[in-house]
């Protein structure tokens, strides 16, 4: 979106176009556009009404009833950090005393939201000019006055009077993921940079970013919501607690050093399958030791306990059955109790779930759950009901 389409949308018939678009939204896209038009809306009016009503529907999720006042980009909804998330952050900043803050990178404002809503001044530069006009005009309806957004290069940024700087480097090109961190916007060398410049900096980051770009000193995060691993968060300078950290937003947070060891033993009944937040922070070794637990090999991030115990870091399954992987054994056991509702999870192998299901045959009234991993170094599969 352009901002001229955006100032478009904020006209009192645009406005219109919005609330008609609302009521349209779960329709067929093709009658929507029709009736839009057969209202007297132009037709290119119509079209980006009713992309906002979908996007906001789609926003729901993230920004709650905030949604259905908020502008949005399909790359800037994708990106945005959820609501939640940005004010956990913005909460802990606020705890630090951080008072102004520069948002690199603001995309369409979810961060500069939430900190303004918890007392912080906030300088938010975005590249894009169009997701700049998105992100003042979403600072605008919530009566952010406390945000100020201008578009502009972050490599130009003059971070001399702010406390702090978050950078939300643009992960996305032409529609696609960028993985390589030197094709981020901005580049990695600047954004590896901004601790030195700015001690009080936080960056978010891919979930699947490198422990090896660790900045010296940093703490690492990893975030999770419901089960999904959102983002990972560099934490530098003064606002490093600690060096590793994984939280699961509104239920709990581990910590560690990231490097410790869990002991290795064999299989025993209880399956531990950690929350991919604790994987990825590496802090498995940490949380078996709050269940008692081992692995049953070094490097697979299954944790087993002889009993089981509440925890919310990871989902437990009762083993009932321990079988050196082969597709005909473990079809004739499954037939054998009668398995046609099967689960697989699996850390450690190669093979394709649904394949594998399709590959199984499976007939019967009965449910379990197929763990898919190695033993020792062999390939195994565990049969288990959840706990």
């Amino acid at each position: 979106m352009n901002p001229e389409q955006l100032a478009a949308l904020r006209t009192p018939e645009g406005v219109k176009a919005l609330a008609m678009a609302a009521e349209l939204a779960s329709g067929d896209p093709l009658s929507s556009a029709a009736a839009l038009r057969s209202s007297g809306l132009p037709a290119d009016l119509a079209a980006a009404a009713l992309t906002q009503a979908d996007l906001r529907r789609r926003a729901a999720g993230k920004f709650g009833a905030d949604a259905d006042r908020m502008f949005f980009t399909r790359a800037g909804l994708e990106q945005a950090t959820r609501s939640a998330v940005a004010e956990r952050r913005a909460a802990r900043l606020r705890a630090a005393g951080v008072r102004t803050l520069a948002d690199l990178g603001c995309g369409i404002g979810a961060d500069a939201i939430a900190a303004a809503r918890s007392g912080i001044t906030v300088y938010a530069l975005e590249a894009d000019p169009g997701t700049a006009a998105v992100a003042a005009a979403n600072a605008e309806v919530l009566g952010l006055g406390r945000i100020t957004v201008r578009h502009g290069d972050a490599t130009a940024a003059d971070l001399s009077d702010v406390d702090a700087v978050f950078c939300d480097p643009a992960r996305r090109r032409g529609g696609r993921r960028v993985f390589d961190p030197g094709a981020y916007s901005p580049p990695w060398d600047f954004v590896a940079a901004l601790p030195a410049r700015v001690p009080r900096t936080v960056l978010k980051l891919a979930p699947g970013i490198d422990h090896g770009l660790v900045p010296p000193g940093a703490e690492a995060e990893w975030v999770s919501v419901r089960g999904e691993v959102v983002e990972a968060a560099f934490w530098c300078g003064p606002l490093a607690e600690v060096p590793r950290r994984a939280t699961l937003v509104g239920s709990a947070e581990l910590t560690g050093t990231g490097d410790a060891k869990a002991p290795v033993g064999t299989p025993a009944e209880y399956l531990y399958d950690p929350d991919g937040a604790v994987v990825r922070a590496h802090l498995v070794a940490e949380f078996a030791a709050t269940v008692g637990g081992h692995l049953a090999d070094p490097e697979i991030a299954y944790v087993y306990a002889a009993t089981p115990a509440p925890t919310p870091y990871a989902r437990c399954i009762k083993i009932e059955e321990v079988l050196p992987f082969s597709l005909k054994r473990l079809r004739a056991r499954l037939r054998e109790r009668g398995v046609g509702r099967l689960e697989i999870l699996k850390r450690g192998s190669a093979l394709e779930p649904e394949k594998l299901r399709r590959d199984l045959r499976l007939t019967g009234p009965a449910g379990a759950t197929l763990v898919l991993t190695r033993v020792a170094g062999a390939p195994t599969a565990l049969i288990g009901q959840p706990v």
